[in-house]
């Protein structure tokens, strides 16, 4: 039996409900810390995380435009820049410079840099730059100085009098060209038609022009100089010729209008000899496409006149009865070469042609070509021309009629 005061050690002891003590909570055990924390470190929000790097690749990238940027002023400012070396002074002795046909500014003064004319191509560049009529330097040789300033060699340059050149028409017959090549280099009269003659193998012209340069001598200003030849300036024209002949376009456009590349080349000298503004050339190729597409004679008189050797608007009756591969009105379809040198817009008519129908054109007057698909009004057109012909006789003029069947 317990002592008295003491509470028995056998039995439980219950509270009241006035006891002030709360009965105690299970305690949860406190969660693990992610591994590589401390314990009781939170980690770190994601977003935050994400916010804090988008803010820092900001601030980056507007630091790299903003140093960009610096940089580009630093390098291009003008008054950062240094001048471009140049000379001063009058230059001394003599220096010929040759200027190609369609050479860019930036051409030309590394060929006055070469030559020691200019100190830099930046400064000539920059003087043309400078000068309204810097970029209207005249294919031809000139003769500068050494050691120029190359405001001083552009002005000699911009002056077409001091280009030592020669300069092809559009439309010449090669029997024209050798006697310009002649009269320019001092040579005997038919020293370069022998010449062409004699080295047709040497002239560059594709096989095929079968050994005949009509159509392949480009009219354009080639430089002339003192080691200046015929076969030189010939090979040069053939060289021309060729980069504007060569290539898929012209081969299509020939395969397109069922000829060939070299019938291409003869259309086009039909529409030189023709047509005196690129949009009568483009009309006179699609007539003369037309009539090879029905079967029809050409009856060209300009190519009667290339056969005699001649330029005249009067044609007659013993003249379509020439004996002549040249006589379009006796021999159906194209030339066997082309009857002179077709320039630029020729050929892109040649290549290009108007769409039409027509079949038949005349020149009534210059200025006045007219084209139809109708026989009766080309009978008309052809009165006309004869009516202003009888009235203003020029028996030397360039061009034809086309006439009916």
């Amino acid at each position: 039996m317990p002592a008295a005061g003491r509470p028995c050690l056998d039995r439980p002891v219950h509270r009241t409900r006035t006891d002030p003590r709360p009965p105690r909570r299970p305690v949860a055990e406190p969660e693990a810390a992610p591994p590589g924390l401390p314990y009781g470190v939170e980690p770190p929000d994601p977003d935050r995380l994400r916010t804090g790097a988008a803010c820092c690749l900001s601030v980056a990238g507007l630091l790299g435009v903003a140093m960009a940027a610096a940089l580009a002023v630093f390098l291009l400012w003008p008054e950062g820049k240094q001048p471009a070396p140049d000379y001063t002074g009058n230059g001394t002795g003599r220096v010929q410079v040759s200027v190609a046909q369609g050479a860019s500014i930036t051409q030309i003064g590394k060929t006055l840099t070469a030559k020691h004319v200019v100190a830099s191509v930046r400064a000539f560049t920059e003087a043309a730059a400078k000068s309204p009529a810097g970029d209207r330097i005249h294919p031809g040789t000139y003769t500068l100085k050494e050691r120029m300033p190359a405001v001083a060699a552009l002005n000699v340059l911009l002056d077409p009098s001091n280009a030592n050149a020669l300069t092809i028409p559009e439309g010449w017959r090669s029997t024209q060209i050798y006697a310009a090549v002649d009269a320019r280099l001092g040579l005997p009269a038919g020293t370069t038609k022998a010449t062409a003659e004699q080295h047709l193998a040497d002239l560059g012209l594709p096989a095929d022009a079968a050994g005949h340069p009509e159509g392949y001598l480009f009219p354009a200003t080639y430089p002339v100089t003192g080691d200046s030849t015929a076969l030189g300036l010939l090979q040069e024209m053939v060289k021309e010729a060729t980069t504007h002949l060569d290539g898929a376009t012209l081969a299509e456009a020939a395969a397109a209008n069922n000829v060939t590349p070299y019938g291409l080349l003869a259309v086009a000298s039909l529409a030189q000899a023709e047509a005196d503004n690129p949009e009568d050339m483009a009309k006179v190729a699609r007539v003369v496409y037309n009539r090879l597409a029905k079967n029809m004679p050409l009856q060209l008189d300009s190519t009667i006149n290339y056969a005699l050797g001649r330029s005249t608007l009067t044609t007659t009756v013993d003249d379509t009865r020439l004996d002549s591969p040249f006589n379009t009105y006796a021999h159906p379809g194209l030339p066997p070469t082309p009857i002179d040198n077709p320039g630029r817009d020729a050929l892109r008519a040649a290549i290009h042609p108007a769409d039409g129908d027509w079949l038949y054109f005349v020149t009534v007057q210059p200025g006045d070509t007219r084209f139809t698909d109708s026989a009766d009004q080309q009978r008309k057109n052809v009165d006309e021309f004869n009516a202003h012909r009888a009235q203003n006789p020029s028996p030397t003029a360039s061009g034809s009629a086309l006439s009916t069947p």
